[in-house]
């Protein structure tokens, strides 16, 4: 079985990088700046104006957000949201009672401004966990929501930022039934990255016609081979999410697995999901380099995904990727622990696209010229690790020492 990685592009795919959330049919996305940080815009929204089906991926944590919590519980009344705002600066995680009491308030708040049911209205949060939020500053930014003068999708991709240095969003189109139809996305993650989702906010909208069930089988297989292949730093974070809200509007007949252009459907989701994700790893803390670990020759999809994990986790290839040192031993070091299932004998490695190991002994290799290949923002690592049909793909980053030093100083 092969991840979206290692399929061919669908051609008909119509890529726009300065598309997002707001781009499919009846999706309006803004922001402001409610004084939760000093300058930046640090309050969002992303409104469909009908009820839009909805399906959500959440942190495995244990120590869920209180905004995560009422948003699962509010989806899983009638599988439907109309509304969703996220805030920056402070994660309204380890908040107890008052911070459910504050994700509760916010939702009203809303639901009230936009004359829509409670239950219609998502909360997210992200920033510092442990601190309340300062409820009045967030009033004031609820009676703003959907005003013209703040709907702005960039203002929404800006406002969902923590250490992020830059937005992270695109939308694709295509056509179902001759109708284009549209999917739009918009992310935030920097730090606490890691497999099974982390410090990291996720938005997915469509105007795609499908029901609840479909969709939610849709967008966990995509999370599993997108952002649950990502890392930065090991790290997990309390306040994870991915939302994907589809609100029918492109009018087609409603798709599932039978429908003859379900194809694209799956594609185009999972190319939305890719590029989120290889963007969050790109735009790791002190990162200087997005590193891309590809593994074929596994015993199946579950084990290639454990490898290429390994790979792109090991705090000493990222070091090494760093530095720009052909150190491929610790590749070969972070292979050997991922599984039981390699065949060491069988196994090749390649960094930047020299041989560095083959058939699981060491070549020779141009030192020099593999040290400039690793002087590139991109770095791609390749395994193949026995002759069984599993490929993944994962991404991480280098580690840095800006990684120290953001997060050293990050309350201050």
């Amino acid at each position: 079985m092969k991840d979206i990685e290692t399929i061919d592009t669908l051609n008909q795919l119509n890529i726009d990088l300065e598309g997002d959330v707001s781009s499919p049919l009846g999706f309006i996305a803004g922001g402001l700046h409610c004084g939760l940080r000093r300058k930046k815009v640090d309050f969002g929204w992303i409104y469909s104006t009908t009820p839009a089906t909805t399906t959500g991926v959440y942190t495995l944590n244990q120590f869920k957000a209180a905004p995560l919590k009422l948003t699962e519980d509010s989806i899983n009344k009638e599988r439907t949201l109309q509304a969703i705002i996220v805030n920056s600066a402070y994660a309204n995680a380890c908040t107890g009672e008052k911070g459910i009491q504050d994700a509760l308030d916010t939702q009203t708040w809303v639901a009230e401004q936009l004359n829509i049911e409670q239950h219609l209205v998502g909360v997210a949060s992200t920033g510092v966990i442990g601190s309340f939020l300062p409820m009045d500053k967030i009033y004031d930014a609820t009676q703003h929501v959907l005003k013209d003068r703040y709907n702005n999708s960039e203002a929404f991709n800006q406002a969902i930022l923590t250490t992020d240095t830059m937005t992270k969003h695109l939308s694709v189109k295509f056509e179902i039934e001759g109708t284009t139809v549209t999917i739009g996305g918009t992310a935030k993650g920097s730090g606490m990255i890691h497999p099974n989702m982390a410090t990291m906010l996720g938005f997915i909208t469509t105007d795609v016609n499908i029901d609840a069930d479909t969709l939610d089988y849709c967008l966990k297989q995509s999370i599993d081979q997108s952002f649950n292949m990502i890392t930065v730093d090991g790290d997990s974070s309390t306040n994870d999410m991915v939302l994907c809200m589809a609100n029918g509007q492109a009018q087609h007949n409603k798709i599932d697995a039978l429908h003859p252009e379900w194809h694209k459907f799956v594609y185009a989701l999972n190319f939305v999901c890719h590029y989120l994700a290889k963007n969050i790893a790109k735009d790791g803390e002190g990162a200087t380099k997005l590193v891309t670990a590809k593994v074929k020759g596994a015993y199946n999809v579950v084990e290639a995904r454990k490898i290429a994990k390994s790979i792109v986790s090991s705090n000493l290839v990222k070091t090494a990727i760093h530095g720009e040192d052909a150190n491929f031993g610790r590749i070969v070091t972070a292979i050997g622990y991922a599984s039981q299932y390699i065949e060491p004998s069988t196994t090749h490695v390649s960094l930047c696209q020299v041989n560095v190991l083959e058939k699981g002994m060491a070549v020779d290799f141009d030192e020099q010229l593999l040290k400039e290949q690793l002087t590139s923002d991109n770095i791609l690592i390749e395994a193949t690790v026995g002759n069984g049909e599993g490929e993944a793909a994962a991404y991480g980053c280098d580690l840095s020492y800006d990684y120290v030093r953001i997060n050293a100083s990050y309350r201050t």
